[in-house]
């Protein structure tokens, strides 16, 4: 190149783009910023290698442990005394990666976002045993709407609007015992923290009880619950004979965390406050 002579200007456009990718990352379409020095930053790079990264692949989780330095989750080492945490060569699982564990852990706090999901749940998975035809004795469900109270008046109690030509109500009928699952997959807790709805992070409540109709005294209540939260079903055809049903919840049960499932009393369920813990 003779001297004097000027660059186009396209040719600095790949150092550019090239030079602002040092300070990052990119791992399964996800990146994180890295210190620019320090024994992390070398740390990250030596291992964020073509010859490494196979390797990776081939273990559950390293991918996530080589894309954060170990430094982040060497504190933790020690606490790992399962099956998991005995294998030889392998480290412990980062404690800040992909966590996003809740805040108020706590009994107070588990029993407020049991509230939060019975509360802003509008369907959950009701789950029985067949009480007839071929498959009697058969575990049998379905996916049900439900409220548990008027929009300015929560009560922890789930209340549904079925009609007995569904075959689970049919069921319930003749077997009231059953179980209500409601997820978190309409919340924004999973999707702040993109987080796949089956992902265990992202709560769900089971409750198990007894399916009973509605008494008479609280019709009217059974009705402002499922109309002001569902006004649709005021147009549902009345020759399939809606009625209201209710649980009378015995168990309750939280899952917010990898096989960690926390029973709740229900008085202490009845007293809380929706909350997201």
């Amino acid at each position: 190149m003779s001297a004097g002579r000027r660059l186009p200007a396209w040719w600095w456009l790949p150092a550019l783009l090239w030079g602002g990718a040092g300070g990052y990352v990119v791992v399964s379409s996800v990146s994180w910023p890295l210190p620019e020095g320090g024994a992390a930053a070398d740390e990250l790079h030596s291992s964020s290698t073509e010859e490494a990264l196979p390797a990776l692949l081939e273990e559950a989780g390293g991918l996530w442990k080589q894309s954060y330095p170990a430094s982040a989750y060497r504190e933790d080492a020690a606490l790992g005394s399962g099956p998991a945490a005995r294998r030889s060569g392998q480290g412990a699982a980062p404690s800040r990666m992909f966590s996003y564990r809740r805040e108020g852990g706590g009994a107070p706090g588990r029993a407020g976002t049991a509230r939060f999901l019975a509360r802003y749940n509008t369907w959950g998975f009701v789950a029985t045993r067949a009480a007839q035809g071929k498959i009697q004795g058969m575990p049998y469900g379905n996916c049900l709407l439900l409220s548990d109270g008027p929009v300015n008046n929560s009560t922890g109690i789930p209340f549904f609007y079925v009609t007995p030509k569904d075959n689970t109500v049919a069921h319930l009928l003749r077997n009231p015992v059953a179980s209500l699952t409601l997820p978190e997959a309409d919340g924004n807790f999973c999707r702040k923290n993109v987080i796949d709805p089956e992902d265990p992070r992202c709560a769900r409540l089971t409750l198990t009880g007894q399916m009973v109709t509605v008494p008479p005294e609280e019709v009217e209540f059974a009705k402002q619950a499922m109309f002001s939260r569902h006004p649709v079903v005021r147009k549902w055809p009345r020759s399939y004979e809606w009625f209201f049903m209710k649980m009378n919840i015995e168990h309750i049960w939280l899952q917010s965390w990898y096989g960690e499932v926390s029973a709740i009393a229900v008085e202490e369920y009845l007293k809380a406050v929706p909350s997201k813990g």
